[in-house]
């Protein structure tokens, strides 16, 4: 019988140990708000201003998302605006899921997300660039580092998430908090980037308004449609 996707992770040292320090901490946090450790998913917003990772949870059904957690970004490179290619040190911005884990990660443990997906492709350079992921460590070059302490806790939800059926984790990652003043506020800084933000401002209000998130398309030109 194959081994579980949670198993084939504890092959690895850097995994096996997050479990030994973290494990508790995290069955705690999902009990406190009423999750099932075996039966939750998870969605996760980055926002670069902030410099914020916000940890949503949500039973499979009914899916009402609440706030579990929220990690400090520990380092950051660019500006606000979006990754257009490689090299150019930028965070993404846009909508995207966890597409890979990373148990021997040079960053103690990391996951990487679908950059560059549709949108960035057609909207993006020739070499749009890649490997963009949540870390340990406190460095980065376009990536979201969280030190190594606090990915062990985010490892661990994701793999629990995984391993109990979620195939992808959606991971919206943001310029900022989308409010309708931090909006104003920054495409009067920023007027360059208006287009993707008036597309991805909608999305953000979506959700905070009911807490479901929302099915995203990318159309032809690259653009997100709600």
């Amino acid at each position: 019988m194959p081994l579980d996707f949670k198993s084939e992770q504890k092959k690895y040292r850097h995994v096996r140990e997050a479990y030994q320090l973290k494990e508790k901490l995290i069955k705690s946090l999902l009990k406190k708000e009423g999750l099932d450790v075996s039966n939750f998913k998870l969605f996760l917003r980055a926002f670069k201003a902030e410099q914020k990772l916000e940890v949503w949870a949500s039973q499979k059904s009914p899916e009402s998302f609440i706030l579990i957690k929220t990690y400090d970004f520990c380092q950051s490179s660019g500006i606000l605006g979006p990754k257009r290619q490689q090299g150019d040190l930028q965070t993404p911005e846009g909508i995207y899921h966890i597409d890979r884990f990373n148990p021997t990660s040079s960053f103690h443990l990391s996951m990487g997300i679908n950059y560059p997906n549709r949108a960035d492709k057609k909207l993006g350079k020739s070499n749009p660039g890649g490997d963009i992921f949540i870390h340990g460590n406190c460095v980065t070059v376009g990536c979201i580092p969280i030190t190594d302490d606090k990915i062990k806790e985010l490892y661990i939800l994701c793999v629990e998430a995984k391993n109990g059926g979620q195939s992808k984790i959606t991971t919206h990652f943001y310029p900022y908090k989308m409010t309708d003043i931090n909006h104003k506020s920054y495409i009067d800084k920023y007027p360059e980037n208006k287009s993707l933000w008036n597309e991805l401002k909608p999305i953000y209000q979506s959700f905070e308004k009911n807490k479901f998130v929302p099915y995203v398309k990318i159309d032809e030109n690259g653009s997100y449609k709600l």
